[in-house]
């Protein structure tokens, strides 16, 4: 019998922006999702990935019993909670007996709740005694961290949402806005259509989807970031566009600031960030004279060697102008995780403690183990994620725990942290889904709950904490990271402290959080009035809260008072300087990465979802058109891309939005999806000395064309995980290999390879019996001397499994005829004859799915282009852009080719 519809109010797991979302459930099963209408981040909002949610986590994914291995190199074997608990605690304990308590440490993440992030960190500091805790924030949000520390004198971004909306002025640097922080994109375009004045200024190297609403687009040289702030400031002091009361009253350091600028002269800086002087003075303009400036920023100033001195280049132009702490103005940055900033709040970085406190202060840690009742906290500074993965590397580590996140994708230069995994004596993984990379070197997988399934809080970008609530218990044995985490600690305690209360007697997440908030009382991040039963009394709240207060606080700073020892806020005078990778003869390309608009982070969830896609299929290399030509390659050819650490091979493409001289790839991509280690095999480990975020977003690279001339296309439907997991190891062979997924009704596994021979028909063999297509209504064709091989698995009148061997001409055509769910009359004749090419022009209908939402393709936009629709006229008519407008800005340069090509 069906069970009734419930709806359960909860946030998305994906970025920042913290949406609220209404999970529709039978009170088993994930049925649907929708926006809340009364979450203040979204009104009702979702992009492409939070729209999708219920179709993620695929059960075939799912982590859902412990297993341990009980020697490197034997195959895990499922055990029980008890026995994996109790064998972790037993090594734990015997590692930190012999080695110390810094022989071990635990890597955790800007996606755990808060709760979760709290105990962790108890766990660490108060009953390990080590500083080596650290959260894959640190290649998120660390360099912000340290900007607004230097500048303002605390971790807190002083702005609201609402203030991108009312802003006469915003300035978005380092960040593609409408794809890393889509719903916040919405709201700015909605304040933009309404009030044309607005004036918006992207500053990026590629022509983004961000840049298509910005009045002015400053396309700098990769890394000139802090040349062009203080470019800015010496223009705003020449004509006189500073608040000289505000910089009297409220900060100190500004003649410093000044004398260092001096020297950042229009033209200097014009040639260092390859502009030209008329923008660079026109964006000194716009800021100078606009009645309220905010900036917007995320990754592209973080992820940096330089990341600390840009971020506070930043802020520089806002006490400079006195642009801070009044509606519509501040410095703001896009947190790029969901709870990056309870993270930071809770003290989940190596360098700090909870409520904002450094661990390198005495007094601090005094506080904090008084609270805890212990008698001390670890004075040695903890290792923060670059620095900790190398100690593993090293030895130093002897035992690692990783929770909720993927350091063999995500990290840089992964070639060193496989070594460091594959070498670590015991390694834990806590992790919702068994597929990540980084789970195949877990001695011992902890299935934990996920998003639905767990119980918390989380705190976005604009400080506002969200409850969120379970809707569906999680599958098997999986549980929530708080509980295992505490479940762990009381079997760790009776060995670290014998004949002593615990300090983990939590039963659920609200005692959690009752006890670390009032670590925030008297704080600057105060939140110590709220609790899990006044948010879901009141809504989300921003802090500070403290106790007594009736509602959240939306903007800091108004009364021009800093959280500084004098009171005022500093201007950092930090000289601009080259980024550590700079082009060279063998490297003469600059690499950035950056995010795909359906994706997220390592794809571990949205990589179970098919749909997602449909508006880029595999990973593909980005090159200028000139660049192209001058490597005499085309769209589509198999490169190797190569850096100083190491190199991958993947098809490129042409791509105006990027200037010659650069490339772009997306962050995404791991050795489940692409061989080769994926995108960071590339990236450099160099790190900002003060923030300790690694530089992803700058390395030297160069392109060579390879031939591989055999090459295999497949498609299989049904079962797509189980496939997955199956195949993917008999691809290691090939010198090229990308499995993804494809379809929507109908999910299927895509697989494209090549190498340079065929391979043994063994392994083919292998492969076919896989793909369903060794036996039943199977279409097949061999051409045993040009090792060419055709097979197509037809099933009540349509296609259901491919496979190309030696020659891939018609893929698209039979990509096409598999999607429209339908066996094309010549698929007969084409199959049983030696034509590599498909029939007619079949083989030139490649599409991809433009809107995401409404599965509306490229394709059908430029039918509608060609009858006559402009924008609205598509939006009737084929519903395109309609949900969560995502698509929008690529609708509307379709819309702009015909009328170019007339002119």
């Amino acid at each position: 019998m069906n069970q009734p519809t419930q709806t359960t109010a909860s946030t998305c797991c994906y970025c920042g922006v913290g949406c609220g979302v209404l999970i529709e459930h039978d009170g088993e099963t994930i049925r649907g999702v929708q926006g809340d209408p009364d979450h203040p981040a979204n009104y009702g909002r979702l992009c492409s990935k939070g729209s999708t949610l219920h179709l993620t986590g695929d059960l075939a994914a799912r982590a859902l019993y412990p297993e341990l291995r009980l020697g490197k190199g034997l195959a895990r074997a499922r055990t029980d909670w008890d026995g994996a608990l109790d064998h972790a605690a037993a090594v734990f304990a015997e590692t930190i007996r012999e080695h110390g308590p810094d022989s071990v440490a635990f890597y955790i993440s800007g996606q755990l709740l808060t709760e979760d992030y709290y105990a962790f960190n108890k766990l660490a500091r108060a009953l390990v005694g080590t500083n080596n805790i650290d959260s894959n924030s640190r290649l998120c949000m660390s360099s912000a961290v340290v900007g607004y520390k230097r500048s303002l004198g605390a971790d807190a971004p002083p702005c609201s949402y609402e203030d991108i909306e009312q802003s006469d002025c915003l300035l978005i640097a380092g960040s593609n806005m409408a794809y890393a922080h889509p719903v916040l994109f919405r709201r700015l375009e909605a304040a933009k259509a309404s009030r044309p004045e607005m004036k918006i200024i992207v500053v990026d190297p590629r022509r983004t989807d961000t840049c298509e609403l910005a009045d002015l687009h400053l396309a700098i040289l990769p890394g000139t970031d802090v040349a062009l702030l203080h470019g800015i400031l010496h223009i705003l002091l020449w004509e006189g566009w500073i608040d000289r009361a505000f910089i009297d009253a409220h900060t100190e350091g500004f003649d410093a600031l000044k004398k260092l600028v001096h020297a950042y002269t229009p033209a200097a800086v014009a040639d260092i960030c390859g502009i030209s002087v008329d923008s660079l003075q026109s964006c000194a303009e716009l800021i100078g004279k606009a009645p309220s400036f905010l900036s917007l920023w995320c990754m592209g100033l973080n992820q940096s060697s330089a990341g600390s001195a840009k971020n506070s280049a930043l802020i520089n132009l806002h006490l400079a102008t006195g642009q801070i702490g009044r509606v519509g103005a501040g410095p703001f940055s896009l947190t790029g995780q969901p709870n990056a900033m309870g993270g930071r709040e809770t003290g989940s970085l190596s360098n700090l403690l909870p409520g904002h406190r450094e661990a390198g202060n005495a007094a601090h840690r005094a506080e904090v183990a008084g609270y805890w009742g212990v008698d001390g906290l670890p004075e040695q500074p903890g290792l923060s994620a670059i620095e900790l993965f190398e100690a593993v590397r090293v030895g130093k580590i002897k035992a690692l725990w990783i929770a909720c996140t993927n350091p063999a994708q995500s990290m840089p230069d992964q070639t060193r942290i496989h070594e460091a995994l594959s070498t670590c004596p015991f390694v834990v993984v806590q992790e919702a889904f068994f597929t990540t990379e980084t789970c195949r070197y877990a001695d011992l997988l902890l299935p934990a709950a996920t998003w639905g399934e767990k119980e918390g809080s989380v705190t976005n970008s604009e400080r506002r904490i969200s409850h969120v609530r379970r809707a569906v218990p999680a599958p098997a044995e999986a549980r929530p990271d708080w509980a295992i985490v505490c479940d762990f600690a009381r079997r760790l305690e009776p060995q670290l402290r014998p004949g002593l209360p615990s300090l983990f007697d939590f039963s659920n997440p609200a005692a959690l959080f009752e006890e670390y908030k009032q670590l925030t009382a008297g704080r600057d991040l105060d939140l110590s009035g709220i609790s899990h039963a006044l948010l879901d009394d009141l809504g989300p709240q921003q802090w500070p809260f403290p106790a007594g207060a009736t509602r959240g606080t939306p903007r800091l700073y108004g009364d021009g008072v800093f959280p500084t020892p004098s009171g005022r806020a500093q201007f950092v005078a930090d000289p601009y300087r080259a980024a550590q990778e700079q082009r060279e003869a063998r490297y003469p390309l600059t690499l950035n990465t950056g995010r795909l608009r359906d994706q997220w982070h390592g794809m571990s969830r949205t990589g179970t979802a098919a749909q997602l896609f449909g508006h880029v299929e595999e990973a593909a290399l980005s090159l200028h058109p000139d660049e192209l030509q001058r490597r005499r390659l085309a769209s589509g050819d198999l490169v190797k891309l190569r850096s100083r650490r190491g190199s991958l091979i993947l098809p490129v493409q042409a791509d105006e939005a990027i200037r010659p001289g650069q490339a772009f790839l997306p962050m995404h991509w791991g050795d489940r999806f692409l061989k080769g280690l994926g995108t960071n095999v590339l990236t450099l480990p160099a790190f900002d000395p003060l923030s300790k975020q690694p530089e992803l977003k700058h390395a030297g690279v160069e392109v060579d064309k390879v031939e591989l001339p055999w090459q295999l296309f497949a498609l299989v439907e049904g079962e797509v995980q189980e496939r997955f997991e199956a195949l993917r190891p008999l691809f290691e062979s090939f010198a090229y290999a990308s499995l993804t997924l494809t379809g929507r009704e109908r999910p299927a596994l895509l697989i494209k390879a090549a190498c340079a021979v065929a391979p043994e028909t063994e392994l083919l063999a292998q492969i076919d019996a896989l793909l369903k297509l060794d036996q039943g209504p199977v279409l097949a064709y061999d051409d045993p001397r040009r090792t060419v091989g055709k097979r197509v698995r037809i099933e009540d009148g349509r296609i259901t499994a491919i496979r190309l061997a030696g020659e891939t001409a018609a893929r698209d055509w039979l990509k096409a005829l598999w999607s429209e769910g339908k066996a094309d009359t010549e698929l007969r004749r084409w199959l049983l004859a030696p034509l590599s090419t498909p029939p007619g022009n079949a083989g030139g209908c490649k599409s991809k799915t433009l809107c995401s939402c409404m599965n509306v393709s490229d394709t059908a936009i430029r039918a509608g282009i060609d009858r006559g629709l402009d924008l609205d006229g598509l939006k009737q008519e084929l519903k395109c852009g309609t949900s969560c407008g995502s698509c929008v800005p690529e609708i509307k340069r379709l819309l702009a080719q015909p009328v170019t090509a007339k002119a």
